[in-house]
């Protein structure tokens, strides 16, 4: 009777981890899928608000650097508190005119074309804001998902361990094994209740982490997109840093520098201001017209010290982009490795390694209920299948973060930021 209800309990447990190895992945046909986390998160983000608000900011001074200057009103009295007949203000002579600045050597448009060059670059600032929230939210929920798929590993190992603990007490009881045995399901039960605690900490965390980035708590996430795998197309082309958003923000730099260049360039030419007005004069009561003509002296600022400092912030913004050039080569052959080596890793611990394992723990289990093998076989079997179950899933989750930091590298700029430097 006794072996009866040890084969029985032997048994339940193969069927238990079997269903737990080939039940189907959990979807988010009610929950939160990447899709619909990437377009809350789009619309809850204060990092594109902010950098909306900096494209506001430089297109208000793209208009503003298109003004001309304003105007003078000059009232000027003349021959007023003197001595003798110029006492008092019978003497006074009135002036009453109006200046106008003149601005030379193409200022304005010097400014224009750095209003211009900044307002690209916010412009930029925004899609790269974007990409970076959606390679945050694709981490992030990576992450849980990750997190989700641990927890359901380690529930399973729980059932298990319970069910062998059951096995190992009726045998005990039967005489067929030594009270050692108990302990040691014992241990692996104890050991499966912790894991278990460790893996609900942890997705109570990742998905808050989520839930801060979608401004809502998700009720289930697409487990079976982070199941899933690119199929194999052969060989990828290396990407080229030449036209992405991590290289355009260098770029942008450039261009502006040039047309800082250029601006101070333009105010060492000295402005004319001419002036207009009328005068009054008290002695005959007479109005005669006035004009002038004012123009600065370059004489101890000359804008050359200008034309060394736009210089050389633009000396300083070239080199920073050929040190951004080999930085993002680096940063995207690094990340094409780590998906490539990621894809590989994936494939094999979800495919040929997981099925091992559970075949292993199969025969292990099996021989166990038969008397053919010892309980530690059957725990060693367990752990090799624990082991390769978590590995599967540290594989899966490098893959997506490895593919969300590529396509992070790779993200094009629009084409209605770009700027000629």
């Amino acid at each position: 009777m006794h072996r009866i209800i040890a084969a029985t309990l032997a048994a339940s447990v193969c069927a238990s981890s079997a269903q737990a190895q080939t039940s189907p992945p959990a979807t988010a046909q009610d929950g939160l899928t990447l899709e619909q986390a990437l377009e809350l998160a789009g619309a809850n983000a204060p990092g594109i608000g902010a950098a909306d608000a900096g494209v506001r900011a430089a297109e208000a001074q793209r208009r503003s650097a298109g003004l001309r200057p304003n105007p003078s009103v000059n009232v000027e009295v003349e021959n007023i508190v003197g001595t003798g007949a110029y006492s008092g203000i019978r003497g006074a002579e009135t002036t009453v005119g109006m200046s106008l600045p003149l601005e030379l050597g193409g200022k304005r448009s010097a400014r224009i074309a750095v209003a211009d060059t900044q307002t690209a670059r916010a412009r930029l600032a925004v899609t790269v804001a974007r990409a970076d929230l959606r390679l945050r939210v694709i981490q992030a929920y990576n992450a849980a998902a990750a997190a989700e798929r641990r927890v359901l590993v380690a529930g399973d190992q729980r059932r298990i361990a319970d069910e062998g603990l059951r096995a190992a007490n009726v045998r005990v009881r039967a005489g067929r094994a030594s009270p050692l045995e108990e302990q040691r399901a014992e241990v692996a039960r104890i050991n499966a209740d912790t894991a278990l605690a460790q893996a609900e900490r942890a997705v109570t965390l990742a998905r808050g982490n989520l839930a801060r980035l979608v401004g809502r708590d998700p009720s289930a996430l697409d487990l079976g997109w982070f199941d899933r795998v690119m199929a194999d197309v052969g060989p990828r082309l290396a990407a080229s840093p030449e036209g992405t958003l991590a290289l355009a923000m260098a770029e942008a730099e450039v261009a502006t520098a040039n047309a800082q260049v250029r601006l101070a360039r333009s105010q060492r030419i000295p402005d004319l201001t001419l002036s207009a007005g009328a005068r009054r004069l008290e002695a005959t009561n007479d109005i005669a017209a006035v004009f002038g003509v004012s123009l600065p002296i370059p004489l101890f600022n000359n804008g050359r010290a200008g034309i060394d400092v736009a210089r050389a912030q633009k000396d300083q913004a070239e080199a920073l982009r050929r040190v951004a050039l080999l930085d993002v080569q680096q940063a995207i052959a690094d990340a094409e490795t780590d998906l490539a080596n990621a894809e590989a890793n994936a494939r094999t611990a979800t495919g040929p390694a997981l099925a091992a394992a559970q075949e292993a723990a199969r025969i292990a289990r099996i021989g166990y209920r038969e008397g053919k093998f010892g309980q530690l076989d059957l725990l060693e079997a367990e752990r090799t299948l624990a082991q390769t179950r978590a590995v599967a899933i540290d594989a899966l989750a490098a893959y997506h973060d490895a593919q969300a930091r590529l396509e992070r590298l790779t993200a094009r700029a629009p084409l209605d930021t770009e700027v000629q430097p």
